[in-house]
């Protein structure tokens, strides 16, 4: 049975669309929504080394300002979803994305996930991403989400390769 649902956003324009397709398993299974955002430690890492450099960058700082401005970037992209507000959790991890996020997985006993690909190009979607390795390494089922516009790219791709190979 399905009871937590895992939605790791990113802030790309995908993530409003994204959070919606999740909603649409959980509100009839009545299954939690497990909004997550990882800030990549690498982007604090990069903080640091410019504070190395004598420039007065404040990684806590950084790390605060980033948090404030995805809550409220996340709060306007749940106003309009219809689950219960017992039924969505947001949570901001710091680390590596693909181990923070199998680490919450089993942690916080998520059942499913649902995620997107960034990547545009379709020969290299898996390569090297954070869904690949979370396609690889997740011991729950992914849902892979797809945008409008990339699922169209998709199809004329898949219909051009039919003609070409016929």
């Amino acid at each position: 049975m399905i009871t937590k649902i895992l939605v790791p956003v990113a802030f790309s324009k995908y993530s409003l669309g994204l959070l919606d397709f999740a909603a649409t398993f959980a509100e009839p299974l009545g299954a939690e929504l497990q909004v997550v955002n990882v800030i990549n430690d690498r982007d604090l890492e990069a903080v640091n080394k410019i504070t190395s450099y004598g420039y007065k960058v404040d990684s806590d700082k950084y790390l605060k300002i980033v948090k404030k401005e995805r809550r409220e970037e996340i709060a306007k992209m749940a106003e309009h979803l219809t689950l219960a507000d017992d039924k969505v959790s947001f949570t901001f991890l710091v680390g590596d994305p693909t181990s923070e996020l199998l680490r919450f997985v089993v942690e916080k006993q998520s059942d499913l996930v649902v995620m997107g690909i960034k990547n545009r190009d379709i020969r290299h979607v898996f390569a090297g991403s954070v869904a690949e390795r979370m396609f690889r390494k997740c011991p729950v089922p992914i849902i892979s989400y797809r945008g409008d516009d990339i699922a169209e790219r998709l199809r004329k791709r898949v219909y051009k390769h039919i003609i070409d190979h016929h």
